[in-house]
């Protein structure tokens, strides 16, 4: 697939013509979300303005706010398209374009938050929490319109991935369903983790505290991070321990959740598995 912006908003438009042709049903959806769209940014307004519509606000009201923030903030549309490239380089169950602008909720909730984002850094907060509170319902993630999230990020399946409010996450990260970046606690503060360019975190990983993931580290399914892990090395367990490296050097971009070696055992000893591989991921 190309992975030009500008490409892929073309390919986009192709295959919103076959979907129509093959599925007269979504011909409406192709028109309002693709066709009828000079931009990717224009369709994606249209697309979660309709699907964050609601008594409070209505679909064309969202759709004029989110091209508003797209037109003032050039870099959130940065952003946009190097997720939009990230999804499709990095999840082997994409087939088209079209699927990630049209169905993904990691997208849609990822995108929701570029937008509450600024919203809440220039001081319109009520909005912000609203979309939050929106996007919270619909996608099932639970994102601080606070947090600082970088480009080219990868949110898997998405379902109950939560990311408090003092979290930042860096470029070229990419994340499961379950994840919880959060606190461990009630006191306010920078109180959430840092997670650095090129980390993959596995599905159900707990990252808790003002804890830094260092650039290119891996953390396995199901962890609880409670310490700093250095850089380009794997942390896997309850709590989490560090097993050996990263396995390659861009862990978020291979999507390589398992070890190569059985764990060193513990004492007392633990049982490896037969296979000798520990899966740490999807």
């Amino acid at each position: 697939m190309p992975m030009n912006t500008t490409e892929l908003w073309q390919q986009a438009r192709d295959e919103a013509m076959t979907i129509s042709r093959q599925e007269p049903l979504l011909t409406p959806l192709m028109l309002g979300a693709v066709l009828n769209r000079s931009t990717l940014g224009a369709g994606l307004a249209y697309r979660l303005g309709q699907r964050l519509a609601h008594p409070d606000l209505a679909a064309n009201q969202l759709i004029k706010l989110f091209d508003e923030l797209l037109a003032g903030d050039p870099s959130v549309g940065e952003g946009i398209g190097q997720d939009l490239t990230a999804v499709i380089e990095r999840d082997p169950a994409i087939r088209q374009v079209t699927e990630v602008l049209l169905y993904l909720k990691g997208f849609h909730a990822l995108t929701v938050h570029r937008f509450a984002h600024v919203l809440w850094q220039t001081g319109r907060r009520q909005m912000a929490r609203y979309l939050q509170s929106r996007s919270s319902e619909v996608f099932q993630t639970d994102i601080h319109p606070a947090a600082r999230i970088g480009n080219g990020v990868f949110i898997d399946h998405a379902t109950g991935v939560v990311i408090g409010e003092t979290t930042v996450i860096e470029d070229e990260v990419s994340l499961l369903q379950g994840v919880t970046l959060g606190g461990t606690g009630k006191a306010a503060g920078d109180r959430h983790p840092k997670i650095r360019r090129g980390v993959l975190i596995g599905a159900g990983a707990k990252v808790l505290g003002n804890i830094e993931i260092g650039e290119g580290a891996r953390i396995g399914a199901g962890s609880v991070v409670l310490k700093a892990v250095p850089a380009r090395t794997t942390a896997v367990g309850v709590p989490a321990r560090i097993v050996g490296d990263a396995g390659c050097a861009a862990p978020s971009r291979e999507m390589q959740h398992c070890l190569d070696k059985p764990l060193e055992p513990e004492t007392p000893a633990r049982p490896t598995p037969a296979s000798g591989k520990l899966c740490c991921g999807r």
